[in-house]
């Protein structure tokens, strides 16, 4: 597989790798209180402001969701590592979907819709290799997307102090 991949776009957005015009837009996601709320909290905006990379989560397997011209969010793909909980193989390395974007972009289907592109094109890039997903179970929205999505839940375990929802999707 090569990466990046040529943006995907859908009926709204478009994937692509991210860009240096993200930046304020990435610090804004991970220093949202809204966001935070199943991630383990919001981050300090001033260490983002100093931390964060000139091209933040430009690596493979990270896509921008960009809504007319303008980041809304972001899918990754991540290996998940061993000795974590909820792993369908020993050794880990399944592939994970993961999902964030700002609250303004909630409850309009953008989240389904990059989702559902971005499991499109991992099915391309990795034919027959399922991705898992966690979530927190009481984060009903993320419940709901899951499903949708057609993600069957494997197990629920405690992690960061709450349920957590394992779901793999096959393609």
């Amino acid at each position: 597989m090569s990466w990046p991949p040529a943006p995907i776009r859908t009926e709204r957005l478009v994937l692509r790798e991210s860009e240096a015009r993200d930046r304020d837009i990435y610090i804004e996601l991970f220093a949202s209180p809204e966001v935070g709320t199943y991630i383990g909290g919001a981050q300090p905006r001033d260490e983002l402001e100093r931390t964060a990379p000139e091209i933040p989560g430009r690596r493979e397997g990270s896509f921008v969701a960009e809504l007319d011209g303008t980041m809304i969010g972001m899918i990754t793909f991540d290996r998940r590592p061993p000795g974590r909980k909820g792993l369908l193989l020993p050794e880990g390395g399944e592939a994970e979907l993961g999902y964030l974007f700002l609250p303004s972009a909630w409850g309009r289907g953008y989240a389904a819709e990059a989702c559902e592109a971005a499991l499109g094109w991992f099915a391309d890039a990795h034919p027959g290799e399922p991705v898992v997903l966690t979530t927190a179970s009481a984060n009903d929205a993320s419940m709901r997307l899951v499903r949708r999505l057609g993600f069957t839940e494997v197990d629920r375990f405690e992690d960061w102090g709450v349920e957590q929802w394992f779901g793999v999707w096959n393609s």
